[in-house]
């Protein structure tokens, strides 16, 4: 596997899948046109580009740079770097045909030639494992989950970090290890009051 620091954006589920098989690296869904009317995501991916950076891997057709182009309107050109994906003809195995404009997207082509785009936009990555401090057993113990005013604390974490409230616990867990470190996080705990 290989360690990205940056959150990388693709624009559907079975991209992400595919990247889940080559990448230790937080990937987010736009859920290809979803992204131009779900306020939630936009606002996340605000946050996380201002705090990680993003690495933006949709498919080379025009629904890809429609909704690349959106994204960096959305987040800043300065928090962005743009991977390509080569034009290469063929159909993705799932699909009955061909996309409207016969190349295969992200989904669709090899391992090499997603790590190819991703060096080509010089995106460095590792093999070294991403170090994430903060566990659900810690959010137990810490009374963030399971326990009387949980859903408070988690409202009142997501309402100081910028993120939206529907974001679930698994998720909240997820952001805090990317975009706090434990001194960062232990600040943010007293802030909310909790010991």
């Amino acid at each position: 596997m290989i360690t990205l620091d940056r959150i990388v954006v693709v624009e559907g589920k079975y991209d992400r899948i595919k990247l889940s098989g080559i990448l230790d690296a937080t990937v987010v869904q736009t859920d290809g046109f979803g992204i131009f009317k779900n306020e939630e995501l936009k606002k996340t991916l605000r946050v996380l580009a201002k705090k990680r950076g993003l690495v933006i891997l949709t498919d080379s057709d025009s629904a890809g740079f429609a909704i690349r182009n959106h994204i960096i309107n959305l987040v800043g050109a300065e928090n962005v770097v743009n991977a390509y994906i080569p034009d290469i003809t063929g159909k993705e195995k799932r699909k009955a045909h061909p996309s409207a404009e016969g190349t295969l997207g992200v989904e669709g082509v090899g391992e090499e030639t997603i790590l190819a785009a991703l060096e080509k936009a010089g995106v460095t990555a590792s093999r070294t494992q991403r170090k994430k401090y903060l566990t659900k057993t810690d959010f137990y113990l810490l009374g963030l989950s399971g326990g009387e005013n949980c859903s408070r604390l988690r409202d009142e974490i997501n309402k100081e970090l910028g993120l939206p409230k529907k974001l679930g616990t698994n998720g909240l867990i997820e952001m805090l290890n990317i975009m706090l470190d434990e001194e960062g996080f232990r600040s943010l705990l007293k802030k909310i009051g909790v010991d």
